[in-house]
Protein backbone atom coordinates (compact mmCIF):
# COMPACT_ATOMS: atom_id res chain seq x y z
CA UNK A 1 0.00 0.00 0.00
CA UNK A 2 0.98 3.04 -1.08
CA UNK A 3 2.25 5.92 1.76
CA UNK A 4 -0.62 8.61 2.37
CA UNK A 5 0.96 11.76 0.99
CA UNK A 6 0.26 14.88 3.00
CA UNK A 7 0.28 18.40 3.95
CA UNK A 8 0.37 19.54 7.43
CA UNK A 9 -1.17 23.09 8.22
CA UNK A 10 0.23 23.70 11.73
CA UNK A 11 -0.12 26.88 14.21
CA UNK A 12 2.99 25.11 15.83
CA UNK A 13 3.51 26.13 19.56
CA UNK A 14 6.11 25.62 21.65
CA UNK A 15 4.85 24.83 25.26
CA UNK A 16 5.22 28.24 26.51
CA UNK A 17 5.00 31.11 23.85
CA UNK A 18 4.18 31.21 20.36
CA UNK A 19 0.25 30.08 21.26
CA UNK A 20 1.56 27.20 23.84
CA UNK A 21 -0.40 23.67 23.44
CA UNK A 22 2.83 21.52 22.41
CA UNK A 23 0.09 19.08 20.74
CA UNK A 24 1.03 20.23 16.85
CA UNK A 25 5.06 19.46 17.87
CA UNK A 26 3.65 16.04 18.93
CA UNK A 27 1.25 16.03 15.50
CA UNK A 28 4.49 17.06 13.40
CA UNK A 29 6.62 14.00 14.88
CA UNK A 30 3.77 11.53 14.39
CA UNK A 31 3.53 12.21 11.41
CA UNK A 32 7.34 11.90 10.75
CA UNK A 33 7.48 8.64 12.29
CA UNK A 34 4.93 6.85 10.39
CA UNK A 35 6.35 5.31 7.39
CA UNK A 36 2.41 5.17 6.19
CA UNK A 37 2.91 9.14 5.93
CA UNK A 38 4.42 10.75 3.31
CA UNK A 39 4.74 14.30 4.18
CA UNK A 40 5.19 16.76 1.27
CA UNK A 41 5.57 19.54 3.69
CA UNK A 42 4.51 21.93 6.29
CA UNK A 43 2.83 25.12 6.34
CA UNK A 44 2.34 27.46 8.99
CA UNK A 45 -0.36 29.23 9.95
CA UNK A 46 -2.18 32.59 12.32
CA UNK A 47 -0.05 34.71 14.04
CA UNK A 48 3.42 34.81 13.47
CA UNK A 49 3.25 32.68 11.06
CA UNK A 50 7.13 32.55 10.39
CA UNK A 51 8.54 32.16 14.06
CA UNK A 52 6.22 29.35 14.02
CA UNK A 53 7.27 27.85 10.56
CA UNK A 54 11.55 28.45 11.89
CA UNK A 55 10.15 25.90 15.11
CA UNK A 56 8.46 23.53 12.84
CA UNK A 57 12.11 23.24 11.07
CA UNK A 58 13.47 22.98 14.39
CA UNK A 59 11.09 20.01 15.01
CA UNK A 60 12.21 18.59 11.68
CA UNK A 61 15.85 19.03 12.15
CA UNK A 62 16.02 17.13 15.23
CA UNK A 63 14.16 14.73 14.01
CA UNK A 64 16.36 14.17 11.08
CA UNK A 65 13.82 15.01 8.51
CA UNK A 66 15.54 18.05 6.71
CA UNK A 67 14.44 16.81 3.63
CA UNK A 68 10.90 18.23 3.91
CA UNK A 69 10.51 21.50 3.51
CA UNK A 70 8.03 24.43 5.74
CA UNK A 71 6.31 27.38 4.05
CA UNK A 72 5.00 30.52 5.82
CA UNK A 73 1.45 31.58 5.80
CA UNK A 74 -0.48 33.80 6.92
CA UNK A 75 -0.17 35.51 9.90
CA UNK A 76 -3.45 37.83 9.70
CA UNK A 77 -7.07 36.36 9.07
CA UNK A 78 -9.03 35.93 5.57
CA UNK A 79 -10.31 39.50 6.64
CA UNK A 80 -8.26 40.84 8.68
CA UNK A 81 -10.95 42.14 10.98
CA UNK A 82 -10.05 39.66 13.50
CA UNK A 83 -6.74 39.90 15.83
CA UNK A 84 -3.46 38.30 14.14
CA UNK A 85 -0.46 39.30 12.88
CA UNK A 86 2.59 39.70 14.31
CA UNK A 87 3.55 39.43 18.12
CA UNK A 88 6.45 38.16 19.30
CA UNK A 89 9.35 38.88 16.57
CA UNK A 90 13.03 38.94 17.86
CA UNK A 91 12.15 37.19 21.31
CA UNK A 92 14.03 34.43 22.51
CA UNK A 93 10.44 32.47 21.80
CA UNK A 94 12.13 28.42 20.86
CA UNK A 95 10.70 26.38 23.54
CA UNK A 96 12.37 27.65 26.29
CA UNK A 97 15.47 27.45 24.45
CA UNK A 98 16.03 23.61 24.77
CA UNK A 99 16.53 23.44 21.40
CA UNK A 100 19.30 26.48 21.62
CA UNK A 101 22.13 25.74 19.31
CA UNK A 102 20.63 24.16 16.52
CA UNK A 103 20.84 26.54 13.51
CA UNK A 104 18.90 25.59 10.78
CA UNK A 105 19.72 28.69 8.20
CA UNK A 106 17.27 27.57 5.03
CA UNK A 107 15.61 30.04 3.32
CA UNK A 108 12.06 29.52 2.20
CA UNK A 109 10.87 27.92 -0.73
CA UNK A 110 7.47 29.67 -1.37
CA UNK A 111 4.61 30.82 0.70
CA UNK A 112 2.32 28.59 2.17
CA UNK A 113 -0.86 29.10 -0.15
CA UNK A 114 0.71 29.14 -3.25
CA UNK A 115 2.64 25.58 -2.15
CA UNK A 116 -0.73 24.02 -1.03
CA UNK A 117 -2.56 24.87 -4.59
CA UNK A 118 0.71 23.90 -6.49
CA UNK A 119 0.77 20.49 -4.58
CA UNK A 120 -2.79 19.29 -4.92
CA UNK A 121 -3.31 20.56 -7.91
CA UNK A 122 -0.01 18.56 -9.74
CA UNK A 123 -1.85 15.42 -8.48
CA UNK A 124 -4.97 15.27 -7.96
CA UNK A 125 -6.71 13.26 -5.70
CA UNK A 126 -3.48 11.88 -4.24
CA UNK A 127 -2.87 14.97 -1.21
CA UNK A 128 -4.52 14.84 2.04
CA UNK A 129 -4.45 18.67 3.46
CA UNK A 130 -4.16 18.03 7.71
CA UNK A 131 -5.29 21.50 9.01
CA UNK A 132 -4.36 21.88 12.73
CA UNK A 133 -4.71 25.79 13.40
CA UNK A 134 -7.28 27.97 12.00
CA UNK A 135 -8.23 27.44 8.67
CA UNK A 136 -7.09 30.80 7.02
CA UNK A 137 -4.33 29.10 4.77
CA UNK A 138 -6.52 26.59 3.55
CA UNK A 139 -9.55 29.06 2.65
CA UNK A 140 -7.55 31.40 0.69
CA UNK A 141 -6.19 28.52 -1.55
CA UNK A 142 -9.77 27.61 -2.05
CA UNK A 143 -10.72 31.38 -2.88
CA UNK A 144 -7.42 31.73 -5.58
CA UNK A 145 -7.77 28.27 -6.97
CA UNK A 146 -11.46 26.62 -6.11
CA UNK A 147 -10.54 23.60 -8.39
CA UNK A 148 -8.37 22.64 -5.76
CA UNK A 149 -11.81 21.43 -3.73
CA UNK A 150 -12.45 18.58 -6.15
CA UNK A 151 -8.62 17.68 -6.51
CA UNK A 152 -8.01 17.30 -2.78
CA UNK A 153 -8.02 13.93 -1.66
CA UNK A 154 -9.21 14.76 1.67
CA UNK A 155 -9.20 17.33 4.39
CA UNK A 156 -8.47 16.37 8.05
CA UNK A 157 -8.88 18.90 10.64
CA UNK A 158 -8.95 19.37 14.22
CA UNK A 159 -11.48 22.21 14.86
CA UNK A 160 -15.09 22.12 15.98
CA UNK A 161 -17.45 20.67 18.31
CA UNK A 162 -21.09 19.54 16.90
CA UNK A 163 -21.73 18.25 20.79
CA UNK A 164 -23.63 15.21 20.02
CA UNK A 165 -21.65 13.26 21.88
CA UNK A 166 -22.31 11.90 25.53
CA UNK A 167 -19.75 15.10 26.49
CA UNK A 168 -21.38 17.72 24.77
CA UNK A 169 -22.79 19.47 27.59
CA UNK A 170 -19.32 19.96 28.89
CA UNK A 171 -17.61 21.65 26.07
CA UNK A 172 -17.23 25.04 24.53
CA UNK A 173 -19.21 25.48 21.13
CA UNK A 174 -16.76 28.02 20.09
CA UNK A 175 -13.88 25.80 19.92
CA UNK A 176 -9.91 27.95 19.06
CA UNK A 177 -9.37 27.03 15.56
CA UNK A 178 -13.40 28.06 14.37
CA UNK A 179 -13.23 31.11 16.88
CA UNK A 180 -10.05 32.56 15.66
CA UNK A 181 -10.95 32.62 11.75
CA UNK A 182 -14.61 31.53 11.54
CA UNK A 183 -14.99 33.30 8.31
CA UNK A 184 -12.23 30.96 6.69
CA UNK A 185 -13.73 28.11 8.71
CA UNK A 186 -17.39 28.79 7.12
CA UNK A 187 -15.41 28.71 3.41
CA UNK A 188 -13.91 25.62 4.18
CA UNK A 189 -16.79 23.34 5.59
CA UNK A 190 -19.49 25.05 2.91
CA UNK A 191 -17.03 24.40 0.05
CA UNK A 192 -18.40 20.63 -0.23
CA UNK A 193 -14.67 19.14 -0.23
CA UNK A 194 -14.52 15.74 1.40
CA UNK A 195 -13.42 16.56 5.25
CA UNK A 196 -12.48 14.64 8.41
CA UNK A 197 -13.68 16.67 11.20
CA UNK A 198 -12.32 16.05 14.68
CA UNK A 199 -13.79 18.08 16.90
CA UNK A 200 -13.53 18.67 20.64
CA UNK A 201 -16.27 15.57 20.96
CA UNK A 202 -13.27 13.42 20.61
CA UNK A 203 -10.16 15.07 21.01
CA UNK A 204 -11.68 16.03 24.92
CA UNK A 205 -11.17 12.06 25.17
CA UNK A 206 -7.25 11.75 24.39
CA UNK A 207 -5.10 13.10 27.02
CA UNK A 208 -1.14 13.54 28.26
CA UNK A 209 -0.20 13.03 31.79
CA UNK A 210 3.79 13.04 33.08
CA UNK A 211 3.20 9.41 32.99
CA UNK A 212 3.49 9.83 29.11
CA UNK A 213 5.96 12.55 29.57
CA UNK A 214 8.58 9.67 31.61
CA UNK A 215 8.09 7.02 28.68
CA UNK A 216 9.37 9.85 25.86
CA UNK A 217 12.11 10.63 28.34
CA UNK A 218 12.80 7.03 27.96
CA UNK A 219 13.32 6.53 24.67
CA UNK A 220 16.74 8.51 24.47
CA UNK A 221 15.45 10.41 21.60
CA UNK A 222 16.33 14.09 21.50
CA UNK A 223 13.16 15.06 19.97
CA UNK A 224 11.43 13.19 22.64
CA UNK A 225 13.33 14.96 24.89
CA UNK A 226 12.35 17.87 23.51
CA UNK A 227 8.94 17.33 23.53
CA UNK A 228 8.70 16.32 27.12
CA UNK A 229 10.43 19.67 28.23
CA UNK A 230 7.22 20.85 25.88
CA UNK A 231 4.71 19.28 27.26
CA UNK A 232 6.11 19.88 31.04
CA UNK A 233 6.38 23.91 30.32
CA UNK A 234 2.91 23.74 29.48
CA UNK A 235 1.72 21.80 32.25
CA UNK A 236 3.12 24.88 34.02
CA UNK A 237 0.78 27.82 32.03
CA UNK A 238 -1.72 24.98 33.13
CA UNK A 239 -1.28 25.51 36.70
CA UNK A 240 -1.14 29.20 36.32
CA UNK A 241 -4.62 29.05 34.85
CA UNK A 242 -6.65 26.63 36.42
CA UNK A 243 -6.64 26.25 40.59
CA UNK A 244 -8.51 22.92 40.47
CA UNK A 245 -5.83 21.48 38.30
CA UNK A 246 -3.48 23.07 40.69
CA UNK A 247 -5.40 21.54 43.79
CA UNK A 248 -5.24 17.59 42.78
CA UNK A 249 -1.83 18.13 41.56
CA UNK A 250 -2.65 15.55 38.39
CA UNK A 251 -1.09 17.52 35.42
CA UNK A 252 -2.81 16.45 31.90
CA UNK A 253 -3.13 18.00 28.80
CA UNK A 254 -5.08 16.58 25.47
CA UNK A 255 -3.55 15.48 22.00
CA UNK A 256 -5.77 16.74 19.99
CA UNK A 257 -3.50 17.46 16.84
CA UNK A 258 -1.94 14.14 17.52
CA UNK A 259 -5.48 12.62 16.83
CA UNK A 260 -6.37 14.01 13.59
CA UNK A 261 -2.76 12.95 11.96
CA UNK A 262 -3.42 9.36 13.52
CA UNK A 263 -6.64 9.08 11.54
CA UNK A 264 -3.87 8.53 8.51
CA UNK A 265 -3.06 5.35 10.28
CA UNK A 266 -6.24 4.20 11.64
CA UNK A 267 -9.36 5.09 10.77
CA UNK A 268 -10.86 2.97 12.72
CA UNK A 269 -9.57 4.43 15.91
CA UNK A 270 -12.64 6.84 15.98
CA UNK A 271 -16.52 6.31 14.44
CA UNK A 272 -17.78 9.07 12.26
CA UNK A 273 -21.32 10.46 10.50
CA UNK A 274 -21.76 12.05 8.10
CA UNK A 275 -22.85 15.90 8.69
CA UNK A 276 -23.50 19.04 7.28
CA UNK A 277 -21.45 21.30 9.07
CA UNK A 278 -22.20 25.25 9.09
CA UNK A 279 -20.34 27.98 11.00
CA UNK A 280 -22.11 30.40 13.18
CA UNK A 281 -20.42 33.74 13.74
CA UNK A 282 -20.87 37.19 13.71
CA UNK A 283 -18.77 40.62 13.93
CA UNK A 284 -17.64 39.75 18.02
CA UNK A 285 -14.32 38.62 18.96
CA UNK A 286 -14.82 34.99 20.19
CA UNK A 287 -17.64 33.66 18.40
CA UNK A 288 -17.98 31.26 15.73
CA UNK A 289 -19.82 27.76 15.93
CA UNK A 290 -19.80 24.70 14.00
CA UNK A 291 -23.57 23.67 13.41
CA UNK A 292 -23.77 19.88 12.24
CA UNK A 293 -26.92 18.85 10.62
CA UNK A 294 -28.01 15.00 9.44
CA UNK A 295 -28.28 15.56 5.92
CA UNK A 296 -31.64 14.33 5.84
CA UNK A 297 -32.42 16.59 8.17
CA UNK A 298 -31.83 19.93 6.13
CA UNK A 299 -35.11 20.06 3.96
CA UNK A 300 -36.63 20.58 7.17
CA UNK A 301 -34.57 23.52 8.33
CA UNK A 302 -34.82 24.92 5.02
CA UNK A 303 -31.48 24.47 4.14
CA UNK A 304 -32.38 22.33 0.56
CA UNK A 305 -31.51 18.91 0.41
CA UNK A 306 -27.97 19.26 0.71
CA UNK A 307 -25.21 15.82 1.10
CA UNK A 308 -23.26 16.19 3.86
CA UNK A 309 -19.63 16.16 3.14
CA UNK A 310 -18.59 15.88 6.75
CA UNK A 311 -17.34 13.07 8.61
CA UNK A 312 -17.64 14.49 11.68
CA UNK A 313 -16.19 12.16 14.86
CA UNK A 314 -18.58 10.86 17.16
CA UNK A 315 -16.44 8.69 19.75
CA UNK A 316 -12.46 7.72 20.09
CA UNK A 317 -11.15 4.56 21.19
CA UNK A 318 -8.80 6.40 23.88
CA UNK A 319 -6.27 3.71 25.22
CA UNK A 320 -5.93 2.23 21.52
CA UNK A 321 -4.87 5.98 20.22
CA UNK A 322 -2.73 6.32 23.52
CA UNK A 323 -0.75 3.27 22.43
CA UNK A 324 -0.25 4.06 18.77
CA UNK A 325 0.96 7.34 19.86
CA UNK A 326 3.54 5.65 21.64
CA UNK A 327 4.67 3.58 19.65
CA UNK A 328 5.22 5.39 16.76
CA UNK A 329 7.31 7.66 18.50
CA UNK A 330 9.51 4.89 19.85
CA UNK A 331 9.00 5.05 23.52
CA UNK A 332 10.25 1.95 25.05
CA UNK A 333 8.43 -0.20 27.77
CA UNK A 334 4.99 0.49 26.04
CA UNK A 335 3.71 -2.71 26.95
CA UNK A 336 4.47 -2.42 30.77
CA UNK A 337 3.38 1.44 31.07
CA UNK A 338 0.57 1.65 33.48
CA UNK A 339 -2.36 1.20 31.63
CA UNK A 340 -4.80 4.30 32.08
CA UNK A 341 -7.04 6.55 30.81
CA UNK A 342 -6.22 9.99 31.55
CA UNK A 343 -10.07 11.00 31.84
CA UNK A 344 -13.44 9.34 32.07
CA UNK A 345 -15.34 9.69 29.29
CA UNK A 346 -18.58 10.34 30.64
CA UNK A 347 -18.25 12.82 33.43
CA UNK A 348 -15.34 15.13 32.39
CA UNK A 349 -16.00 18.97 32.26
CA UNK A 350 -13.60 20.36 30.89
CA UNK A 351 -14.33 23.75 28.78
CA UNK A 352 -12.39 22.98 25.87
CA UNK A 353 -11.19 26.34 25.97
CA UNK A 354 -7.74 26.40 28.45
CA UNK A 355 -7.08 22.85 26.59
CA UNK A 356 -8.23 24.07 23.05
CA UNK A 357 -5.63 23.91 20.41
CA UNK A 358 -2.86 26.50 20.18
CA UNK A 359 -4.48 28.44 23.37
Amino acid sequence: MSANRIIIDTDIGTGAVLGGDPDDAIALALAMNSPEIKLEGVTTVYRDAIPRARFAQKILHLGGRDDIDVYPGLSETMLRNRPGGHTIDGLPWEAGRQDEGVDIGREWKGHAVDFMIKTIMDNPGEITLVALGPLTNVAVAMVREPRIIQHVKEIILMGGAHRLGGNGAGLNPAEANVKRDPEAASVVFSSQAPIVMVGLDVTMKVGFTQNECDLLRKSGNPLNEMLANMVEQWFEVIRTKRPDIRQTGQDKTHMQDPLAVSLLLNRSLVTTRKMKVTVEYDHRVGTGQTVAIAPEESIWLDLGNTRGNVEACIDVDSEAFRELLLEKLNCKNIDTAKRHLPFDRSSHTDDGILFGSAD
